[in-house]
């Protein structure tokens, strides 16, 4: 290893692995196998892997779930992305965060190893990653997809204990392609010959796409509304499975659509344990889940006593309609402040607040060159026929909002999880 890149930051190792291919995604899996051959396939040595795909709630379902195992006593790593504040954020090795000098180490070694050939900063990154979940020694594995799933770099996995398949919505189109139809063919590209499958609550032409992919591998479905159901009934969630019916606590997380997410997550146990569920932990793990970024209520010195302020990170139609109906904006006046990246459509991304909220203001995301510009969401939400303002940041969104409204108010910060990175970091809440 070279002498003198020994006192860099994991931070700055970073910022050269991007340079190692002209785009930053650029699906394939050639590149991956390539790397992790010569790094000795550490990808084949993994604690037992339960593999998340899916649109929306894929975080969530993880976070969940790594509860749910820890209450049981388990050793859980997790391997999410984006991150919220910092990369290091992305692999949690027995639930604490990769130390950046650990970090460090495996990233000179992947990029020593790669030689300088093309690939994918998701790609060698993930490399990474693998290296550091090998050498763990825990019990279980949640990997979640970074984008689609077929071509994925984590799909090199060959079996997993566990596929998981969340709502698929439209997302991605530039990658995954324009039809509901296409984007679910490559989330179904996670399905493994004999390995069971949990599918969350999809729209029919998605069901029947997945249950035809499942039947040519011989891949066990456990479908929401077929092997599983979940509700809600006072405070307590209603659970029926393979198990039987249970009754667990409401999950920690808020928004009426973390049911859905909570389910997933205990059909997931349910099948990983089979005959020895545990349901303390899974009752723990759902009193106890902390997800940062996703539907949180944050504590700004910016606004009154009587007002909230909320973040979530959510940035697709399927995350707006969920953030729409999350049951906790009908018993005051709900304004939103909204940044979002140059591949999303902000028109349909505001839809679904059409007749909810109150005002927009549009912000850019701070120090991001695709940022969409605070004029550009304006002009989507006057498209909409929704109150539009500009501000030149989050806290003069804020602010701006308190001046010219009379009664207390919710403020939703949304559109990126990017932007609500910056937020809770900027506050130091991360």
């Amino acid at each position: 290893m070279l002498t003198y890149k020994e006192k860099e930051s994991s931070s700055q190792i970073l910022e050269r692995l991007v340079a190692l291919h002209p785009k930053l995604i650029d699906l394939s899996l050639n590149r991956m196998w390539r790397l992790l051959k010569k790094l000795g396939n550490p990808e084949a040595r993994l604690p037992r892997v339960i593999h998340i795909a899916g649109t929306n709630g894929k975080g969530s379902t993880l976070a969940i779930l790594e509860a749910i195992f820890k209450a049981d006593g388990m050793r859980v790593d997790s391997y999410i992305s984006p991150h919220l504040a910092k990369f290091n954020e992305r692999i949690r090795l027995n639930g604490s965060v990769i130390g950046d000098n650990h970090l460090t180490d495996l990233l000179l070694r992947c990029e020593e190893v790669n030689d300088s050939k093309p690939i994918t900063f998701f790609e060698i990154t993930t490399a990474a990653a693998f290296l550091a979940f090998e050498q763990s020694n825990s019990d279980v594995l949640l990997l979640e997809v970074g984008l689609g799933g077929r071509l994925d770099a984590t799909n090199v996995v060959s079996q997993p204990a566990l596929s998981v398949i969340t709502p698929i919505s439209i997302d991605h189109t530039q990658y995954l392609g324009a039809q509901l139809e296409d984007i679910a063919k490559e989330k179904a590209g996670i399905l493994k010959t004999g390995v069971n499958a949990v599918i969350g609550p999809q729209v029919e032409e998605v069901s029947q796409l997945i249950k035809s992919c499942a039947f040519r591998l011989n891949s066990p479905l456990v479908r929401y509304g077929y092997e599983w159901s979940v509700c809600k009934k006072q405070d307590k969630i209603y659970f029926r499975g393979n198990s039987g019916a249970h009754q667990f606590s409401l999950p920690k997380l808020a928004g009426a659509h973390q049911i859905n997410n909570a389910g997933i997550a205990i059909a997931c146990a349910e099948t990983f344990w089979k005959s020895n569920i545990s349901l303390s932990a899974i009752d723990e793990g759902l009193r106890k889940v902390e997800w940062p970024g996703r539907l949180q209520r944050v504590d700004l010195p910016l606004i009154p006593e009587d007002w909230e302020i909320w973040a979530d990170g959510g940035h697709n139609v399927g995350a707006a309609s969920a953030l729409a109906n999350a049951r906790v904006w009908d018993d005051m006046p709900f304004h939103l402040v909204v940044g979002m990246i140059n591949s999303k459509d902000p028109k349909n991304f505001l839809r679904p607040f059409m007749g909810i909220a109150s005002s927009v203001t549009g912000v850019a995301i701070p120090n991001d060159p695709a940022s969409l510009s605070s004029e550009e969401i304006c002009r989507a939400a006057e498209f909409l026929n929704l109150e539009h303002f500009e501000a030149e940041n989050i806290n003069c969104a804020i602010s701006n909002i308190v001046k010219r409204t009379n009664s207390a108010s919710r403020i939703l910060i949304c559109g990126s999880l990017y932007l609500v990175g910056h937020l809770l970091s900027e506050n130091n809440l991360i």
